[in-house]
Parts: C-alpha cells; structure tokens; sequence
C-alpha cells in the first residue's frame, strides 16, 4: 500500500498554512507584521528570507508583475513589498473552468533587525523579486588587531 505524498506546499489562502506561516516567523531574523493578507482570500507573494555573512537576502515570487508595479520601500526599519497584478482581461464567451492564479494588491511588510543596513538593493529577474539588506558594519563580525 502506498502512502499518501506529503506536500510541503498548500494553497497561500487557506487557514493552516496561514498558522504554520505565523508559527515559523520566530525561525526567522526578521519579524513579519501581522496583515490581513494572512487570514483572507487576498493574496499575497511567497518570500524567503535569509541571513548570510554580509546581510539579509529576501526573494518573492511575482510572477507576472512589472517592475514599475512593484513599491519597495525602507521606512524608520520597516521593509515594505508592494505592487499589483492586473487581471487578464476576459473576452466574452470565455468560459473559464478554473481560475487559481490571483490578481490585485498586494502588500508585505518586514521589521529589520538592527543589524541592518539602509544600503537596500532590490532587482527582478524571471519573476522572482532578490532584494539584498546588508549589515550595518557594526554588526559584520570583523578580526581585531592586537597591537603589542
């Protein structure tokens, strides 16, 4: 008998995975803001966050969503992601059978640590928004001289 595949991936909308996605933010350096795009059928873009010797390292999937769309803003310590994605447009007779991907705004918000940076540099690339935090140069550990 075969056992059911685990999926490690669920729909952004539904109750459980908006509990795990509160549940796992204290694994994170950084601490998402609670919205309402985590309890409701609006939608908002899959991010990974992470932490390597120089900064922090943020990547959103946003498919279909123009550069020129996408508001990404540093604000007293807040990183904020915002955009919209446009609908397509429905020519009549269309008879859709499903429809799974989701259009409108969207927004995210992220606190820095301390230990970042203003430095922020984001850039777009085949859907998928990379942008990069760096670390203040007091906190990027460095080696002491011993003068002797």
């Amino acid at each position: 008998m075969a056992l059911p595949r685990k999926h490690t991936r669920s729909n952004p909308s539904t109750t459980g995975n908006a509990l795990r996605r509160l549940m796992s933010m204290a694994d994170w350096p950084f601490e998402e803001f609670p919205d309402e795009a985590l309890f409701s059928e609006s939608w908002a873009p899959a991010v990974d966050l992470k932490e390597n010797k120089k900064g922090y390292v943020v990547h959103a999937d946003i498919p279909g969503v123009e550069p020129k769309d996408i508001d990404v803003t540093l604000d007293k310590g807040i990183l904020t992601i915002r955009g919209s994605r446009t609908e397509e447009s429905r020519d009549e007779g269309d008879n859709f059978h499903r429809i799974e991907r989701f259009s409108g705004s969207f927004s995210r918000q992220f606190s820095l640590p301390d230990a970042a940076d203003d430095g922020v540099e984001a850039k777009m690339k085949d859907g998928v928004l990379e942008i990069h935090i760096p670390k203040s140069e007091k906190a990027v550990a460095r080696k002491i001289e011993i003068k002797g």
